[in-house]
């Protein structure tokens, strides 16, 4: 009987164990539900490209020539530009001189070799207009890129300390009587102070075709020539005159303003009975062929300059008119006094 109840216990376990193992797993308890991580979804898709990244300028040292030997406006204008300009941008900013022919053989360099480089730069002014047209240069203002006008300045008519000649008046005189006898010493022919000497002439009745008129290619040979005696008057923009006016070493006969300029001692040539006023302006020009990117970032670099307090302090020492006007106006300015000097000319007979 013990027998048979085992293996009837034996059948019951192995039918139970062949029950299980055929009937369907159970389904696991889940895990209870967690909330995701928090991912930062942007609000607009992202652009297919960046944007353009805004055009540097300077990036490398900047030259400017002054087209005429040290010691003249447009050298002065360069110097006066180059610690502001160096300051501003964090480069390394020269200047160098290329002197001869009123800036034009400065300017052929520059057209020539300076052309797309927006850190070549070049002052010039009312002087290099008469002169491209006086010196029939191959290359003008057309050519490069205006910048900006930066300053204005009278001119003087002076004479060494010793000079027999205490008035205009009297050296006028004298000019009448003998055109010849009376020599003029200024800068580059057909330049700002050949104008004026032009003018003066055509206004007292004397044949332009007489003018003693000795050019020179830079300020400082002028004045060698004015007070070694070589030239009866000097011509020049005023402060070119101060240090030696200072000195005692010149005297300033009368200056080319509509009105007497505080701290000059000597008449307007209007008021010594001359009907004669000229105004010389100098600029900055940058190379042909800049794009408006590289040209609008010069312009933008000069204005930064002009409004600092370094320059206008420059202004007051150089005895400088502000007279700045950039960009697209400057090179309206600069194509209409193009026209206008290239008339005078002609009044006066440099040019035909």
């Amino acid at each position: 009987m013990n027998r048979k109840l085992n293996v009837f216990l034996s059948l019951t376990l192995a039918l139970a164990f062949v029950m299980a193992a055929c009937a369907p797993a159970s389904t696991p308890t889940e895990a209870p539900a967690t909330e995701p991580p928090a991912v930062d979804v942007p609000t607009e898709a992202p652009a297919a490209t960046e944007a353009p990244t805004a055009y540097r300028y300077p990036t490398e040292g900047v030259n400017i020539m002054a087209p005429a030997a040290a010691g003249g406006g447009w050298d002065g204008t360069a110097r006066a530009m180059q610690p502001i300009l160096s300051s501003i941008s964090g480069q390394n900013v020269q200047v160098y001189n290329v002197a001869g022919a009123g800036g034009t053989v400065g300017l052929a360099q520059f057209v020539s070799e300076a052309g797309g480089n927006p850190h070549e730069l070049m002052v010039g002014g009312l002087v290099m207009i008469g002169a491209i047209q006086t010196n029939q240069s191959p290359v003008n203002l057309s050519q490069v890129t205006p910048i900006a006008r930066l300053t204005a300045e009278a001119e003087a008519i002076v004479v060494p300390a010793d000079s027999k000649y205490e008035t205009f008046q009297q050296l006028i005189d004298d000019f009448k009587a003998d055109p010849t006898a009376i020599s003029w010493g200024g800068g580059s022919a057909g330049g700002t102070d050949h104008i004026l000497v032009g003018l003066i002439a055509k206004e007292v009745g004397v044949d332009a075709a007489k003018i003693n008129y000795i050019a020179h290619s830079g300020g400082g040979e002028a004045t060698a020539a004015i007070l070694s005696g070589a030239v009866t008057a000097g011509v020049s923009g005023v402060s070119e005159f101060s240090d030696q006016v200072e000195a005692g070493t010149m005297r300033i006969l009368a200056v080319s303003s509509e009105e007497a300029i505080e701290g000059v001692d000597a008449p307007t040539i209007k008021e010594s009975g001359v009907d004669v006023a000229l105004i010389n302006w100098r600029a900055i020009f940058a190379p042909a062929d800049l794009t408006t990117e590289q040209r609008d970032a010069v312009v933008a670099l000069v204005q930064q300059m002009h409004d600092s307090p370094e320059w206008q302090t420059a202004l007051e020492t150089n005895g400088w008119s502000d007279f700045f006007l950039a960009g697209d106006e400057f090179d309206t300015f600069l194509s209409d006094e193009v026209t206008r000097i290239e008339g005078v000319l002609r009044d006066i007979g440099l040019i035909q």
